[in-house]
């Protein structure tokens, strides 16, 4: 398949580097995700190597080993959680490096799922009808909890993928909401993206938080209940990035550049709904998802199945690849997720620990690359994040964010960060930094 032939989303008229003789080989870990979908289409279709780079694609299992192979320089950029790089630059977990995120992958991507049991017992407590919000199904799940607690009987165990993941936060911040304690109300264990399904199956967690496909797998497998999605929980809030070590980067600038170009042309591809019947029948090869091409239309199109019973959900920008500035590294996402860990006591609110995770992002590698390109590139570093509607200056004029909010209905401004953190009741800061951190793998 040629340039020509990938449907619409191309920039014909783009500038472009000069090809290398020789493309330059870089290599890239990734996990079995939707999400993935970016570095996939620019590796597949030829957006890599028209810009002098061959991406060499490595299928990974676990993030823990996405972290130890790019620490280890067995890849050179790698598909990671937005939390991972703050996470090295923070020190935090085992085997800490340096890592700077200087490309996002996208918006969306990830739901709750709670064991078909768990949920029928939360529609007998609370009268729940089916179609009800996400904080309705946080609200049902706290009198369950409540209910478990009076009775003395084990404390329901819910997964996530990573302690430094989007997926923690999120789950965490739902429950938060609904006046759940993820640390004392429940028990939080990691288990890896593809057997979240298998483990709710098989009646070791009763729930989970995870990235496409395996929410919906789940719900097709008649052991799920999807009960909230991302865009339900905070629409713009980031999720994967691609991480790099400092040390590869400051040694292969233009390499790096490159790269983000051809990242840039591949996201502006997978998010023409045209292009999606060819994105997904790419996905559902082996070697990337292996997961079912039709479950994969609808999860691209979020066309939701969210119970065994074939109740429908359409989630509007489900996934959103690059509309809405969703590859530009926003400070304001890092300090919005340094937060929930200074929140859940993985670390303290410190200045410097600031200065760390503001190092972790890079929009100013973003602009270097894109400069002169059709693709908007933000003014500012940061903006409030959560507030309805949002228009963000860009050199390519306002840059409208559509709707946004939180789903407790907070804003997020990191100048105050410290008065944001402080207003939370739930949370876990009476910990000494690291107490509440699952085991790191």
């Amino acid at each position: 398949m040629t340039i020509s032939e990938l449907g619409p989303g191309i920039e014909v008229d783009a500038p472009r580097r000069a090809r290398a003789a020789q493309p330059r080989t870089v290599r890239a870990g990734f996990i079995p995700l939707v999400d993935a979908s970016v570095l996939i289409v620019a590796a597949e279709l030829g957006f890599a190597e028209r810009e002098g780079v061959r991406l060499d694609l490595v299928k990974d299992v676990s993030w823990s080993n996405i972290r130890d192979r790019l620490a280890f320089r067995q890849f050179d950029v790698a598909h990671m959680l937005n939390p991972m790089p703050i996470a090295s630059q923070l020190a935090l977990g085992s085997n800490p490096f340096p890592v700077i995120a200087p490309f996002s992958l996208g918006l969306g991507g990830n739901a709750i799922t709670l064991s078909v049991d768990l949920y029928r017992q939360m529609q007998e407590a609370a009268g729940l009808a089916g179609a009800e919000d996400a904080m309705a199904n946080g609200r049902a799940l706290k009198a369950i909890v409540e209910g478990r607690r009076a009775r003395g009987e084990p404390m329901l165990a819910f997964a996530m993928t990573y302690p430094f993941s989007s997926h923690n936060y999120e789950f965490r911040y739902w429950m938060g909401a609904a006046g759940i304690h993820p640390d004392r109300d429940v028990r939080m264990v990691v288990v890896p993206p593809p057997l979240t399904a298998d483990a709710l199956l098989a009646g070791a967690i009763d729930g989970f938080c995870v990235g496409a496909p395996w929410n919906m797998l789940a719900v097709e497998a008649g052991v799920g209940r999807i009960v909230a999605t991302k865009p339900d929980l905070w629409p713009s809030s980031p999720e994967k990035v691609i991480g790099v070590r400092h040390d590869w980067a400051e040694l292969n600038r233009e390499t790096l550049a490159q790269l983000i170009v051809a990242l840039d042309a591949a996201a502006r591809w997978c998010d023409e709904p045209g292009n999606r019947d060819i994105l997904a029948s790419i996905l559902a090869r082996p070697a990337y998802i292996g997961a079912p091409v039709e479950i994969l239309k609808r999860v691209l199109s979020g066309e939701f199945t969210v119970d065994p019973n074939g109740t429908m959900r359409q989630v509007d920008d489900y996934f959103v690849f690059h509309r809405k500035l969703a590859n530009f590294p926003f400070v304001s996402h890092a300090l919005w997720t340094y937060s929930q860990m200074v929140r859940w006591g993985q670390t303290g609110l410190s200045a410097k620990g600031l200065a760390a995770a503001t190092a972790a992002y890079r929009p100013d590698i973003y602009r270097a690359a894109l400069a002169g390109r059709t693709t908007p590139l933000p003014l500012a570093d940061s903006k409030r994040e959560g507030e309805p509607n949002a228009v963000v200056p860009s050199d390519h004029g306002g840059v409208a964010m559509g709707p946004d909010a939180f789903c407790d209905g907070r804003l997020f401004d990191p100048a105050e960060i410290e008065a944001y953190i402080a207003g939370f009741e739930i949370h876990n800061r009476d910990c000494a930094p690291g107490d509440a951190v699952t085991a790191d793998n």
